[in-house]
């Protein structure tokens, strides 16, 4: 099979014949359909002190499992989080990260709404939403940011403002039901909002807590780090909380297994609408990667094995 690795830190991608692993217990062996690429992944081929595998979300078809494998059979269509090689014309996934992809969707609705609306839904969910509050979306355009903007309306936003970083993205976030939309280097962003989901970290936390309104809630989920000035948080009686998805995968499985349901039903229903930016072979993986970090998608990017 063909797999895509690199051999050192900032290296190039490449692509190389391998074998087709064997799944051991508890493991399905799937044909790769469709691959998310995140930004999580591409930062490590960056940043990570020594290669590492290249994994993140994967959907096809089930073609072996492994000792102990009770919910799926070979034939089944699923979708996963691989923590191996998954950049590749097949790869592993556990039985527990793994959900059935229900009929009338394709292998690319499901990496491009399952992993990134997870972590939207769940940001979401920290933030504690009211009725009728108002919400602001950093990476709005994003994989994860531009179905957190669908999901806050779905959710009951009065109004919702996209943060993005070039006003090019500005009718793409419209169109997903945004009422404003700013960007990053704008002096002000617009009217205080209730609650801030921050996919971005950085120097953004400081304009993202200032678009608070007083006692409002700032959701930090990016990797990008930062630091925020207690004062920032007491002078309006803001607070911040952090979210992080490993952790009800591993520790709340049953409402992780809710959160997918609600996602799927609102597909289903159309009220939740993934977009996906361009779909790359994967010879082209490095062009998937330049995509992620030019921050110039629009939705997610997907690798079409």
């Amino acid at each position: 099979m063909r797999r895509v690795r690199y051999e050192s830190t900032g290296g190039p991608l490449l692509l190389e014949e391998a074998p087709v692993p064997e799944p051991g217990p508890g493991e399905l062996l799937v044909r790769c359909e469709a691959v998310g690429v995140t930004l999580p992944v591409v930062r490590k081929v960056t940043e990570a002190a020594e290669p590492i595998p290249l994994g993140g979300e994967i959907a096809g078809e089930v073609v072996a499992v492994g000792d102990g494998v009770t919910r799926f059979r070979t034939g089944d269509r699923v979708t996963g989080l691989c923590f191996g090689h998954g950049y590749a014309d097949f790869a592993l996934l556990h039985e527990a990260m793994t959900s059935p992809v229900p009929d009338g969707a394709s292998a690319v609705d499901a990496v491009a709404l399952v992993r990134s609306g997870l972590v939207a839904l769940g940001a979401l969910t920290a933030a504690r939403p009211g009725p009728g509050e108002t919400a602001l979306v950093t990476a709005a355009a994003s994989g994860v940011g531009h179905l957190a903007v669908q999901l806050a309306k779905a959710r009951g936003a009065a109004r919702v403002v996209g943060a993005v970083s070039d006003a090019g993205k500005a009718d793409f976030v419209r169109s997903l039901g945004a009422d404003d939309v700013v960007t990053y280097g704008a002096g002000s962003w617009g009217d205080p909002v209730d609650y801030a989901l921050d996919a971005v970290g950085g120097e953004l936390l400081t304009p993202a807590i200032a678009a608070l309104a007083p006692g409002g809630r700032l959701v930090a989920y990016s990797s990008g780090g930062g630091t925020i000035q207690a004062y920032d948080l007491l002078v309006g009686a803001k607070s911040v909380i952090g979210f992080q998805m490993a952790r009800i995968a591993r520790g709340k499985p049953e409402l992780y297994e809710r959160w997918r349901q609600e996602l799927w039903q609102l597909f289903m229903e159309g009220m939740l609408k993934p977009a996906v930016h361009g779909e790359f072979a994967l010879e082209d993986a490095a062009k998937a990667h330049a995509v992620i970090e030019s921050r110039s998608n629009l939705g997610k990017v997907v690798l079409r094995p």
